[in-house]
This record gives structure tokens, C-alpha cells and sequence, in this order.
């Protein structure tokens, strides 16, 4: 039997029909995603059955060497992905999960592909990544293709290239990997023959439920470490206060008001709103129904009111009073109530409009305590390498789990004599109570 490389796929000659193929009458042969080259190899090793493997074209790649030493639980991660060889480490933000793949990739010493989710990270892998092992680290994105032993992407690059750069690494990496499901980027993992894979990522779990395919495309959970297990020595110390605050009379009348449409809307069509899935078979019906567009927009409306409550200004003005010799992060989840914050309170804000040259001035200033704070809607909650702040308010969010774990985030890494505090502020009386419950269960 020859197996040979072509464009994501693993083209099998011969006579035998092996497992994940299936015959091609364009080709003549068997042909399988290479996802399934390491099975497929596998499977013939066991079976005894003769093969040529042409399958692989690899970078050179040079011996790998780095002085990283890595804490007990990083290397006990290591040594449950070393026996697969593949699989997801859960670890929560500022517990090394970036030190633990160099250190993997030292182990493996093999030609490796690593793929973030933006550009940010890619600045920041590559930058790590030539540190520890002094050697040029190559990029394969919309700004620059330079392929290297050590090669860094984005997930949108890599979804673009994948055919053509499938069979060219041993080693494939993914950071962030609840991304990697997602309809299109699952076909990276799909078109790479890589054997060997490893994922990052803080929050495995996606509400979607599409995480159930990582084991497939990546391998499973291999090991798994919380913040409260490395709080007090690995991470800082760190304690969650909610604070309920009350609508105004006119506000309370207007919610009422918008969220009454909606919940008439749901009653009268015998929706139960039990989860996400709920909400989407509204949004579906939107498309074709008058009266579901009015209430999705009145469902907003009142959403808006409940986040963007005037009493979660005044709290917001006590805890910035209570913490003035802190480092602050404020986030919320729409744009207008950063910029109400940014304009009432004189704090430098960041939004999907700040551009680059900007917030990386407003972060180097926070860095430097220049800043004592900053306030920023969801665009700071991953991708971004952020620096240490001890005090965290969330004026809202969504129901995220993985949203909220990666603002906690933000607060662990250690610092000496300094306890995190992350305050939650929610709207006594309106959905967000349930919000904020959503959003600690997962």
C-alpha cells in the first residue's frame, strides 16, 4: 500500500479498504480526511500490513532547547498529554499555559503549528517562542507567509492554508481551543495530518455544546486545574462580592414596560425558556414574524435598561472611591455605557473602535500606573496580553461561563501582599439575576 498527501486528504493505493476511507472512483483509491493519518498508520502497524508512507513533507526543523522549568501541576499536565500524545489541558488565565507548550514542544521536538485567535497572539507566541529557543519563529498569516520549524497562525489563516500546509508539521497546537468546533475552523484539524495535538484553552465547555467534537478532532480533556486549586501560591487570592442595586421608579416602569412584550410574545407561543436554544427559536421566527422582531427588540430594550442601570453608576463611583490605590478593570457589555463610564468618571476606555496604536498606549499607561484604570467592553477578554490589576468590576455581561472565567482571569497572576477582588453588579428584579447565576454554573 502508498498513502500520499493531497489537499487535506490522505490518498490510500491498494487493495485493502482501511479504516476512515472510503473509495474514490475520480482517483482510483481510498481516500481519507487526514485528520485520520495517525489511525490509519495505526491500524496498518497492528495489522501487519506493508505500506510506503509518503504521506508527511516536513520542515526541517532544528534541536529544540529551552530553560524553562515548569511548576508541579505544568508538569503533571505534561506528562498526561505525553502519554496520548494528544488532548485539551484546561488551565485557568495566568496559570503558564504558554510555557507549558513550549516546554511540550521542546519535548517533542518536531516541526509545530500553532494557532491563536488574533494577531495580538500571534505577536505575543512568537515573541515567547524566540525567547526560549533563540531561533527565527515563523508567521503564516494575512500579513506576512514565513514558514519556519516553529510556525505561529491565526485561526483564520490556518482555515484559509490548511490544504496547502496540512502535512508539513508534526506537531499541532491550538490556543483557545473552544474556538477550533466552530463550523469552519474544525477543518484545520480536519485537513492537518499532524499526529501529534495539543489544545489550550481556560474554558473547554461552549454553550453551543459543540465542544462534544474536540475529542474527535484534537483528543479529549487530558488534564484539568482551577483557579481555586492555584490560588494563594500559583495565583493571587481572590474573593467575588455581588452587589445587588435597584432600578429608578421611571426605570422599573420601563422595564416592565419591554420586557412584558416579550414575555406575552413566549407565553402566547407556548415557548419555554429554559436555556440559549430557547432564545434562538425566537430569533428564528424573527425572520418570518412581525410580532417575534418586536419582541426580540423589546427584549433588548429592557436588557439595556437592567446593564445599563443609573444605580450601577452610583456603586460603580463608591467602589472606584473605596479603591483608589488600586489597579482597576471595568467591563460591561455594551459600548455606550464605556463610554458614559470613560466620559463621567475621566477613565480611559478601549472598544472595538480603539485602534491599535491607541490601546496599546492606554495599556502600556496602565502597565506603568499611570493609569490607575481602565473600562473596556468584551474586547478585553481574550486575545489581549493585558497587564496585572487586582480590582475587577463587571457592570455586566453575558451568560457566559467562559466570559467570566477570562475576566477572573485577569486579576490571578500572583503579586506579593495583594488580594484579588472581582465585583459583580447586577439589577435586583430584572433577567440579569438569572444572567449572573448562568454564568457560574458552567
Amino acid at each position: 500500500m502508498k498513502l500520499t498527501y493531497h489537499k487535506g486528504t490522505i490518498l490510500i493505493y491498494g487493495k485493502y479498504n482501511v479504516p476512515y476511507s472510503k473509495w474514490d472512483y475520480r482517483s482510483k483509491c481510498y481516500r481519507a480526511l487526514a485528520l485520520y493519518y495517525r489511525e490509519i498508520i495505526e491500524y496498518l502497524e497492528n495489522s501487519k500490513i506493508p505500506y510506503e508512507d509518503e504521506v508527511l513533507n516536513l520542515i526541517p526543523c532544528p534541536r529544540l532547547i529551552t530553560h524553562i522549568n515548569l511548576r508541579e501541576y505544568q508538569r503533571e499536565a505534561m506528562e498526561r498529554w505525553l502519554k496520548f500524545k494528544k488532548g485539551v489541558i484546561v488551565m485557568p488565565t495566568g496559570s503558564g499555559k504558554t510555557f507549558l507548550a513550549i516546554k511540550i514542544i521542546e519535548k517533542i521536538n518536531s516541526p509545530t503549528f500553532i494557532v491563536v485567535p488574533t494577531l495580538d497572539l500571534v505577536k505575543q507566541w512568537k515573541e515567547k517562542l524566540a525567547e526560549s529557543f533563540g531561533i527565527e519563529i515563523g508567521e503564516y498569516t494575512g500579513e506576512r507567509k514565513n514558514l519556519q520549524a516553529i510556525t505561529v497562525s491565526t485561526y483564520d489563516s490556518a482555515y484559509i492554508n490548511a490544504e496547502n500546509l496540512g502535512n508539513r508539521f508534526k506537531l499541532l497546537i491550538f490556543d483557545e481551543v473552544h474556538h477550533l468546533p466552530a463550523e469552519a475552523y474544525r477543518q484545520i484539524a480536519e485537513m492537518f495530518a499532524s499526529p501529534y495535538r495539543l489544545g489550550l484553552t481556560a474554558t473547554y465547555e461552549r454553550e453551543d455544546g459543540l465542544h462534544e467534537d474536540l475529542p474527535r478532532l484534537i483528543g479529549g480533556k487530558v488534564y484539568e486545574i482551577k483557579a481555586d486549586e492555584l490560588a494563594g501560591k500559583y495565583l493571587a487570592e481572590y474573593e467575588i462580592i455581588k452587589i445587588g442595586v435597584e432600578l429608578t421608579e421611571e426605570e422599573k416602569k420601563e422595564y416592565e414596560k419591554h420586557y412584558k412584550i416579550f414575555r406575552n410574545y413566549i407565553i402566547s407561543r407556548g415557548i419555554e425558556m429554559k436555556g440559549p436554544q430557547d432564545f434562538e427559536k425566537v430569533v428564528m421566527r424573527a425572520g418570518y414574524d412581525k410580532e417575534a422582531r418586536e419582541a426580540i427588540l423589546a427584549r433588548n430594550k429592557a436588557e439595556k435598561i437592567a446593564y445599563n442601570s443609573k444605580g450601577k453608576l452610583e456603586m460603580l463611583r463608591k467602589i472606584l472611591r473605596e479603591n483608589k490605590k488600586s489597579r482597576i478593570i471595568i467591563f460591561t457589555r455594551y459600548n455606550d455605557m464605556v463610554y458614559e463610564i470613560s466620559k463621567k468618571f475621566f477613565i480611559p476606555c478601549i472598544t472595538y473602535r480603539t485602534d491599535d496604536k491607541e490601546r496599546e498606549e492606554i495599556l502600556k499607561k496602565f502597565k506603568e500606573g499611570k493609569y490607575s484604570a481602565i473600562v473596556s467592553s468584551q474586547v478585553l477578554d481574550e486575545g489581549i496580553d493585558v497587564p496585572e490589576a487586582n480590582v475587577g468590576i463587571i457592570v455586566s455581561g453575558t451568560g457566559s461561563g467562559r466570559e467570566y472565567i477570562q475576566r477572573l482571569g485577569r486579576l490571578l497572576r500572583p503579586r506579593e501582599g495583594k488580594k484579588a477582588v472581582l465585583y459583580e453588579l447586577v439589577t435586583k428584579g430584572t433577567k440579569e439575576v438569572r444572567t449572573s447565576y448562568r454564568r457560574k454554573i458552567r
